[in-house]
């Protein structure tokens, strides 16, 4: 029986996709991992690998097709034994979903696992095949490589994808034990189910449009409804609170000036890459900070994932530098360089914008003075960067002239106290005005 191919669930929120291009066309062989596909997704465009080996012996939804739902076949895959044949009357009615469809699809192998913030450790290399009794245990890449980061034993799996092969839900089903994972998995549930309460002051705002002059109408696209669905949830469902701080940046141009002219050929390191490795530092000073708010528990991050905002065209996406506090100025600048190159270019996968323990947004480069940013979920804050630009300042009681950038933070009040985030703040503003702290 041909093995279906699935539209797959490429992020948490998505729903439908556009199958942008086909990679394959029918008749020829693929193997497990091999590019089939190009999704494009409400946050980026992704490439889609298959799960199964086999040859394409239909493609049932063409190049350009919008508003593919999740779960619906694509294609069907020819095993190694069956020919055009077993193509007559083969089913492709859209696949289920076990537990009430918040499982990923059996071929959604791209996504990869959560990044759960009380998790320890670094990302291992995906292990090899595994293999029990002389025998192959069928598991997709993906679920072999979260088995291998979770110290997950395969052969103790059940696999629930085509054949009994072993997927990513699968592997997820046997750490749910962990009380820590419960609770991410129990908020991202919420977020993934519950636009139901959320959703309709994105979705269904209709304003009166009596009076307008002529217009354009451009369709909203996937990414678009997401921000819009997102930022209302966060507004409505989050208790912001806001903290302000000037800080005065003539030191850390002047280092930064020094740092490059002695840099090798390639880097250049800006003022955002200093203020992504200031936050990482001031989250390690204050930890309470880098906290997510649960109905169950406050998870304290352990560590400093920060997510950096970069407008693309349509709208904006949030990579993230991990573990930004165990890194140099010179290594977050050649990552964030790496990262806002794949976002304009729609190259991003999941594991590159999914996560993050902090926001950054820095509208500075555009000449806003100062600006309140809206905190992006389940992160508990986000810090809005405002331009540098030569303010009177009062210093030993004489007026003088200095650089000076106003930051704003954005607070969930429910994870993150206000005295908490006033530490922050002054451990923030302290690195950006001594610089060479940072280089210790």
């Amino acid at each position: 029986m041909p093995v279906k191919v699935l539209m797959p669930a490429l992020s948490p929120t998505m729903t439908e996709g556009t199958l942008a291009k086909w990679h394959v066309k029918e008749g020829d062989t693929v193997e497990s991992g091999d590019v089939i596909a190009e999704i494009e997704t409400d946050k980026a465009t992704m490439e889609v690998e298959a799960v199964d080996e086999g040859k394409i012996g239909k493609i049932l939804v063409s190049e350009g097709s919008e508003n593919v739902a999740v779960n619906e076949v694509i294609a069907l895959l020819l095993e190694e034994d069956e020919d055009e044949s077993a193509l007559e009357g083969a089913d492709t009615s859209a696949a289920s979903t076990a537990g009430g469809g918040d499982s990923a699809p059996a071929n959604d192998e791209k996504e990869p696992a959560a990044d759960k913030p009380a998790s320890s450790g670094g990302d291992k290399p995906a292990a090899a095949a595994p293999v029990s009794g002389g025998e192959r245990i069928k598991a997709s890449p993906l679920a072999r490589r979260i088995a291998a980061n979770e110290g997950v034993e395969l052969s103790g799996v059940s696999g629930s994808g085509p054949r009994g092969r072993i997927v990513k839900r699968d592997v997820e089903a046997a750490l749910s034990s962990k009380p820590a994972e419960k609770a991410a998995a129990s908020e991202d549930k919420k977020s993934a189910d519950a636009p139901a309460s959320a959703a309709p002051a994105a979705s269904g705002w209709n304003p009166d449009l009596t009076g307008l002059p002529e217009y354009e109408e451009i369709p909203n696209s996937g990414m678009r409804k997401t921000i819009a669905r997102r930022l209302t949830e966060s507004k409505q469902q989050v208790p912001h609170f806001y903290l302000t701080v000037d800080c005065e940046l003539d030191n850390l141009l002047s280092t930064r000036k020094q740092l490059n002219e002695k840099a090798g050929e390639g880097v250049k390191i800006s003022v955002n890459d200093f203020i992504i490795r200031a936050v990482s530092l001031a989250l390690k000073k204050v930890p309470a900070a880098n906290s997510i708010w649960t109905d169950k528990a406050t998870l304290q991050c352990k560590k400093q994932d920060i997510s950096v905002a970069v407008a693309i065209e349509g709208g904006l996406i949030t990579p993230v530098v991990r573990d930004a506090g165990s890194k140099g100025l010179a290594e977050i600048s050649g990552e964030m360089k790496a990262l806002a190159g794949k976002a304009r270019d729609g190259k991003l996968k999941p594991e590159d914008y999914q996560g993050g323990t902090f926001s950054v947004s820095n509208l500075g480069m555009f000449g806003i003075k100062d600006f309140s940013a809206i905190i992006n979920p389940p992160q508990g804050c986000i810090l809005a960067v405002g331009a540098g630009e030569q303010r009177p300042v009062v210093k030993d009681g004489a007026l003088a002239i200095a650089t000076v950038m106003t930051c704003t933070l954005s607070v969930d009040h429910r994870a993150v106290d206000g005295a908490v985030g006033a530490e922050f703040m002054a451990e923030f503003k302290k690195l950006i005005e001594d610089p060479l702290s940072m280089l210790l």
